[in-house]
């Protein structure tokens, strides 16, 4: 188990990952990419506990993603199954077990503050932290076509992973004013969206 997690988590976190999936009972499963999620958890109608966490994931996302679903496993385990899924209880949880990994044999120091500050108050999902989002994508392998919108030059026009085309306007307040070219539409893109910028 220890080797396959290797593949996937920094190196430090390896074994403190391992104990909480065999503490927590955990059946993981790393599986294809999903647009909609990074990761999953279930209890199965055999009582397992299931998680799924995408195989693509940058490791920093992957060891955040997988202690988010053990998280909820935790939570719904000791407050009940009522519990709101990001409620109080899950984000309780969540800063208590993501503790240990917040050290910079883990996260790069460019990391560290902004992953320190996310889990004073964590969110549903860690992509909807921009600062955060934004410093963890650096790591990522990007394609050389693949933009963060923030880079596209105002008015120029970008292609989202789905082929619908827009063009950037302006900024509101955190998140970018975009029309869909076709429809003439007004959309709102997160700074830390990729997108495909079309030349000329």
């Amino acid at each position: 188990m220890n080797e396959v997690l290797s593949k996937y988590l920094p190196e430090h976190s390896v074994q403190s990952c391992f104990e909480l999936i065999k503490a927590n009972s955990v059946h993981l499963k790393i599986v294809n990419e999903r647009q909609t999620r990074h990761g999953d958890y279930r209890k199965g109608l055999s009582g397992k506990h299931e998680i799924t966490v995408n195989a693509n994931l940058l490791k920093y996302r992957f060891l955040i993603t997988l202690v988010h679903e053990i998280s909820h496993l935790v939570a719904f385990e000791k407050f009940g199954r009522n519990i709101k899924p990001h409620g109080v209880e899950w984000k309780m949880t969540f800063q208590r077990l993501m503790v240990p990994f917040i050290r910079p044999e883990i996260f790069p120091h460019s990391v560290l503050p902004l992953v320190a500050n996310h889990f004073r108050n964590p969110t549903a999902s860690s992509d909807t932290d921009a600062k955060l989002a934004f410093a963890l994508k650096q790591f990522d392998e990007r394609k050389a076509d693949i933009h963060f919108i923030h880079e596209v030059p105002s008015g120029s026009l970008f292609r989202i992973k789905n082929g619908r085309v827009f063009q950037k306007k302006g900024l509101r307040t955190k998140r970018y004013e975009c029309v869909e070219v076709q429809t003439g539409r007004l959309f709102l893109f997160n700074a830390n969206a990729e997108v495909e910028i079309i030349p000329g």
